[in-house]
């Protein structure tokens, strides 16, 4: 016979203030099969669950039904409570109180009687309920990190610090992602080589670390604790074995006029190449679209300089299978393509860049080695105009959001360039200073009243070349209510921070969701902010918004100690909320295969005692099963239930509002 008791959370006024929960705890106690009914201010708190342990002890309850806030936030806190308190905690049902009533209503009675009929429908639910009992599978305790800039580093230490193994990938020929490409680093002016090429080193170094340069994720195949990703190494043409990275093949090279895609291609580099000098691997990789041996069949002047034998022109790109029990997913941001603002001169004017050109021509190992010269001639910039928000928080012709980093990086420009063109005029339009961090807002008034930047508040409304080759900035002030023309010799936009191309492909890959803009999206904003919806994969840095280093360093390792957490155990628990087949009723139309987003269900065969085959039904692997239910929507026999919301759970939920 069910006894079941009935706890009703107040949730301080989020519930309380549009819901009697006196009342609705009164009408519980008429409910069949309940035994104890109470309302309570806070049921989340030490006293609201030792509350419903004393319950379950001492009126010997079958089932535990409470109305509070969503059951993301608190089911994993109450079902705890009623285990220790000799429950089986799939025996425990809560009514979402808050999302499904008190925050949807303003009619006091009317969300009250609304309540009571929630709290009725789980009654008879847990009525229904089964005991279940947690999934254990087995755990790889080796991690993959996909990103090698500074959040893959950080991340891939931790862990790998932590006694786990880790194969950090990155599609790139060396580790370091944008902040190798920065001068200095806000708010401190830290030389970011000087701070990062340790990182490098160490990864490169680290025994648990197997490094991946110049290499993609193709496949992800897997459930948490035991992925099977496929890794595409491309080629290098260089044997990484061979080569001392003496650099004799890149100084002979004849084809010297590519683009260097890590100067912003304010530089050029060679066909062979190492991305900059303290690349990690410094080892060098050959572009084989440039190459004249690999285009043409001639040259080879690479081959004949290299004193070891390294080059291989024969090498294939090549595939390796990787087992891991998580995923963490640290692939960075890229600028947005400021070409929507005509008026800007983009792909026009030579002397409008970006912030990373900007950063190269700021850098000792730059194009310039340190000078702030105009692309288009190479004279020292004598005025220097800086745009921010270019694409930012402007929902017609870039991305409606703020991209939180800008106002800081366009504050460290001006301070860069005041530092080595003293005489030289800085000028900032800015639309509103946006300086949230330690440290941060100081460092924004130093670029104003100690480094002598002009911040103008307003927007830049055109930029032209005159006939001498400088630059004339349109704009307003908003502030003096007047229109502004400043002479420029370079204007650098703080473009807007959006996701890596393919970011979307990856996902899909992965299994997780990302938002509109590409984003990857976090399991809870609050609660789980590094964890996915795909049990196993993580997330670090700005692949998941946009983000600044101490961040990004900060949200890799809340990543890395999430893994470590992952791999503290050799066996995995798991909730049991997963489809189970009806082998009997199976009639094998593979419908549910098809319709399942995890791969979780596979054919299975079964045969008689001498091996032959009888017939073929459908089976779910409940390591990768997510409990999503689309198989049961979809099965034609009707020979999938999902423990938890099985039919007879359902229906009796449906019966109590008839």
């Amino acid at each position: 016979m069910a006894r079941v008791g009935v706890f009703i959370c107040h949730c301080g006024e989020n519930i309380g203030r549009t819901v009697d929960c006196a009342a609705v705890a009164k009408a519980a106690e008429a409910f069949p099969g309940v035994v104890k009914s109470v309302d309570y201010k806070y049921m989340c708190s030490d006293p609201g669950q030792q509350m419903i342990k004393d319950a379950i002890r001492d009126e010997r309850l079958t089932g535990v039904v409470v109305g509070a806030c969503s059951p993301r936030m608190h089911e994993p806190t109450f079902r705890r409570a009623a285990f220790e308190a000799g429950l089986n905690p799939y025996l425990l049902e809560m009514a979402n109180l808050r999302e499904h009533c008190s925050w949807v209503h303003e009619d006091r009675p009317v969300a009250t009687e609304k309540a009571i009929d929630l709290m009725r429908v789980m009654v008879e639910k847990v009525k229904k309920n089964a005991e279940l009992r947690p999934i254990r599978v087995p755990v790889e305790p080796t991690a993959l990190v996909i990103g090698g800039g500074i959040a893959g580093i950080q991340a891939a230490l931790d862990i790998a610090g932590g006694g786990k193994k880790v194969i950090l990938v990155e599609r790139s020929p060396s580790l370091g992602g944008h902040m190798a490409r920065l001068s200095e680093t806000f708010p401190t002016l830290d030389c970011s080589q000087c701070i990062l090429t340790p990182r490098m080193v160490e990864a490169a170094n680290h025994p648990n670390i197997t490094l991946m340069t110049y290499s993609e994720v193709t496949k992800v195949d897997g459930f948490i604790g035991n992925f099977e990703v496929t890794v595409r190494q491309k080629a290098r043409y260089v044997d990484p074995e061979k080569c001392t990275g003496c650099g004799a093949c890149f100084e002979k090279c004849p084809a010297k006029k590519i683009p260097s895609e890590f100067d912003a291609a304010l530089g050029n580099r060679t066909a062979i190449y190492r991305p900059f000098p303290q690349a990690v691997p410094n080892k060098p990789v050959i572009d084989a679209e440039h190459c004249i041996m690999l285009t043409k069949g001639k040259c080879g002047i690479c081959a004949k300089v290299c004193p070891t034998g390294a080059i291989k022109y024969d090498d294939k790109d090549r595939e390796v299978i990787v087992k891991v029990g998580a995923i963490v997913v640290a692939t960075g941001f890229e600028l947005w393509d400021h070409s929507a603002y005509g008026e800007y001169g983009a792909g026009r004017l030579e002397d409008v860049i970006n912030g990373f050109q900007f950063e190269r021509l700021a850098s000792a190992s730059g194009p310039t080695t340190g000078e702030i010269r105009r692309p288009s001639d190479g004279r020292i910039a004598e005025s220097v105009v800086f745009i921010q928000c270019c694409g930012s928080r402007d929902p017609k012709r870039g991305v409606p959001y703020c991209s939180k980093i800008c106002c800081m990086y366009t504050a460290k420009h001006a301070i860069l360039y005041r530092h080595k063109v003293h005489h030289g005029r800085a000028v900032v339009f800015y639309m509103d200073v946006r300086a949230g961090g330690k440290g941060y807002d100081e460092f924004v008034r130093r670029a104003i009243e100690t480094e002598g930047a002009e911040y103008i508040r307003g927007r830049v409304s055109r930029i032209y070349r005159r006939k001498d080759g400088r630059l004339v900035v349109k704009g307003a002030d908003t502030l003096a209510g007047r229109p502004v023309e400043i002479v420029a010799d370079m204007v650098v936009l703080a473009d807007a921070i959006v996701p890596q191309p393919g970011a979307s492909r990856l996902a899909q890959m992965l299994g997780v969701s990302y938002d509109e803009y590409g984003f990857y999206s976090e399991a809870h904003p609050k609660l789980r902010p590094v964890e996915t919806a795909k049990a196993g994969v993580f997330l670090a840095g700005a692949c998941q918004a946009p983000k600044d280093i101490p961040e990004s360093v900060a949200q890799a390792s809340a990543a890395a100690a999430k893994v470590l957490g992952l791999f503290s155990q050799p066996e995995l628990e798991r909730e049991p909320i997963v489809a189970k087949v009806n082998e009997v009723t199976c009639v094998h139309c593979r419908a549910c295969i098809q319709a399942c987003p995890y791969g979780a269900i596979e054919d299975k065969e079964i045969k008689d005692s001498k091996g032959n085959l009888i017939r073929t039904v459908a089976c779910v692997n409940e390591g990768e099963c997510q409990g999503c239910g689309t198989c049961v929507a979809v099965c034609r026999s009707g020979s999938i239930d999902l423990d938890g919301f099985t039919d007879e759970e359902v229906l009796a939920e449906i019966a109590a509002l008839e």
